[in-house]
């Protein structure tokens, strides 16, 4: 069974596979990608393992040049079992409610990503609660504790656009969520 650190994993292998291939060679380890989401190793090999036992991640094995012509596994992401997991899973099973009001980092519907297709209004944003963020609003606690410390810590638009997305389809009403979902699409292309 997935659990939500899992799809933090996920949507940093899917922001990086966006990387040209000489850029993402070494960024895919996992002992990388415990450092940029700021979780421990043991996490991301677990998370992993059960990314693969889902059907979201699959193995290819490719030429390594470097060393005698063998050929060395890749994990990659299953683009439509993804989109499907996102778009219809992670609501259902990561719901999430506003909670207090707090100081922190805009998400959902409030993510500059919105700014063309949804006008904020004076009502409070949703904001991950974070000691240091820029933002007042209320707390939208994110899929997994070091989301805010990891887009502040290691910036990665893409992936913050992603999380932010999910989090507008896991939270937001009907229009944020179709928005979102539209959005999402585009994206994983």
């Amino acid at each position: 069974m997935l659990k939500a650190q899992d799809v933090v994993i996920l949507l940093k292998i899917l922001a990086m596979m966006t990387l040209p291939k000489n850029k993402r060679e070494g960024l895919l380890s996992q002992n990388k990608l415990a450092v940029y989401l700021c979780m421990s190793t043991s996490e991301v090999n677990a998370g992993i393992g059960r990314l693969v036992q889902s059907g979201l991640l699959g193995e290819i094995y490719q030429e390594n040049i470097s060393v005698n012509s063998t050929k060395k596994r890749v994990l990659v992401p299953i683009k439509a079992a993804c989109e499907e997991c996102l778009i219809s899973g992670v609501k259902y099973f990561f719901p999430a409610q506003l909670g207090a009001y707090t100081r922190g980092i805009a998400t959902s519907y409030a993510a500059p990503i919105f700014k063309k297709h949804i006008m904020v209004g004076e009502d409070p944003i949703p904001v991950w609660p974070y000691a240091e963020g820029e933002q007042r609003g209320l707390a939208l606690e994110p899929l997994y504790r070091s989301v805010p410390m990891s887009v502040v810590q290691h910036p990665d638009p893409l992936f913050y656009e992603l999380l932010v997305l999910i989090d507008a389809i896991r939270a937001g009403r009907v229009r944020e969520r179709n928005i979102a979902i539209k959005l999402l699409r585009e994206k994983l292309k």
